[in-house]
């Protein structure tokens, strides 16, 4: 099985918008912030880096995304010369797939130590709605007439219309038709989602990094604004900027660290990746799969899981993935967030950062920044939304779209040891 991995150091900057900052300026803010988190003065003994970037083309930097992000700190001696940075983008799921690189690396005994890092800047001031165009680079551009085709026909199926609109993202109205397919066939209700969001905005009212920091009831969340039947804007992900980081190392590097590094190290003990189809409509989705692969790799099944981190884009996805999961029955995600199972206090605490729908979504850093809450927890130091004595930890991302579920997706199981 190779050798263990660790979490020696993780970090994640504010989530919001940031028109003064470049691409530069946030990896700075990220690796610099990594370092001090682990105890390193200096990254002199990273071996290898994964830079996780969706939007950076829009900015100008089509190609060799991460290496020109580091120019700077390696003229500057901070991050060591002639160090390979591989460039990763899987959509949504950008930065978990950096970081299982990363880990990939030193399992395969090529390195002690290594960096994942996940960048994207998404607001432009001059023009705040042009990165809405940019969401549909997340589907299949060759043939765009067959998934157009598909959604249409599952809308048709349910007595609707599948017609999304030039100025919104089509990742809302893709989401909108799965929850509205999943609203009839389970009973799922909007107030049930709804209720999700609620407790999401709560829960990101207690985190300094989240991008929306302001508590909301289930019937603010229903009364705002709507965006793409059945979700309001309350219950999408919004647009902002951000990066986040993790330093990797095999159990040989950590022993070698002081002891108050040591303590504060966080076991990955599961990592499942998979790749999405189109699927049949009553088959069970794609990160079904990758946690499966996750539980198995780690010994261990749902029941064990203390706390978890999932890619609700929207407020749905939440309830979608309790199911996939197998944290609740197929059909029973609604009233199980709605129930208060998954709130600070549940039985199984989810989203403890606010979720994307209020921490913010900067897409090629939130994996990472899942990772960065987790750890976080597993080490007791989440403050006031610290989860009790949690010692297992699960984080899900999706990137992209591939008919009615994700075209990537990672599960991660982490440890406190």
């Amino acid at each position: 099985m190779g050798e263990k991995v660790y979490v020696l150091g993780s970090y994640c900057m504010p989530f919001r918008r940031w028109p003064e900052k470049s691409l530069k300026d946030l990896t700075r803010d990220a690796y610099l912030g990594v370092l001090a988190d682990a105890g390193l003065k200096a990254g002199s003994d990273i071996a290898a880096a994964w830079f996780g970037n969706c939007f950076a083309y829009y900015w100008g930097q089509a190609c060799i995304r991460g290496n020109v992000c580091f120019i700077p700190l390696v003229r500057e001696g901070l991050f060591p010369e002639r160090i390979p940075i591989t460039n990763v983008e899987a959509g949504c799921a950008t930065a978990s797939f950096a970081m299982a690189g990363a880990y990939k690396e030193i399992k395969a005994g090529d390195a002690d130590l290594t960096l994942a890092i996940g960048v994207e800047k998404m607001f432009d001031p001059n023009d705040p709605t042009a990165v809405f165009p940019l969401f549909s680079s997340g589907l299949d551009q060759q043939n765009p007439e067959e998934w157009m085709a598909h959604y249409q026909e599952v809308a048709a199926s349910m007595g609707k219309t599948f017609a999304p609109q030039p100025d919104g993202s089509i990742a809302m109205d893709t989401y909108a038709i799965q929850a509205l397919y999943h609203m009839k066939r389970y009973g799922t209700t909007v107030g049930q989602i709804a209720a999700g969001a609620a407790k999401n905005h709560c829960n990101g009212a207690l985190n300094p990094n989240a991008q929306y920091r302001f508590a909301m009831t289930t019937q603010q969340v229903l009364d705002d604004r709507l965006v793409s039947d059945p979700f309001t804007r309350s219950m999408c992900a919004p647009i902002g900027d951000g990066a986040a980081a993790a330093l990797l190392c095999s159990e040989s590097y950590l022993r070698k660290q002081p002891p108050e590094v040591q303590k504060r190290a966080v076991l990955i003990r599961g990592f499942g990746l998979a790749g999405g189809k189109y699927r049949k409509l009553d088959e069970p989705g794609l990160t079904r799969h990758a946690a499966d692969r996750a539980y198995a790799m780690a010994g261990i099944g749902p029941q064990q899981i203390d706390v978890a981190e999932v890619h609700d884009a929207t407020s749905f996805c939440e309830i979608y993935q309790c199911e996939m999961l197998r944290f609740c029955e197929p059909g029973q995600g609604g009233p199980f967030v709605a129930s208060g199972a998954t709130s600070l206090t549940g039985s199984l605490p989810i989203n403890t950062s606010g979720g994307l729908v209020s921490k913010g979504h900067p897409i090629g850093a939130t994996g990472l920044s899942m990772c960065y809450e987790l750890v976080t927890q597993l080490r007791g130091e989440a403050g006031a939304r610290q989860v009790k004595d949690a010692i297992f930890a699960l984080e899900e991302n999706g990137g992209g779209v591939i008919g009615m579920e994700e075209a990537v997706a990672a599960v991660v199981i982490y440890e406190r040891v």
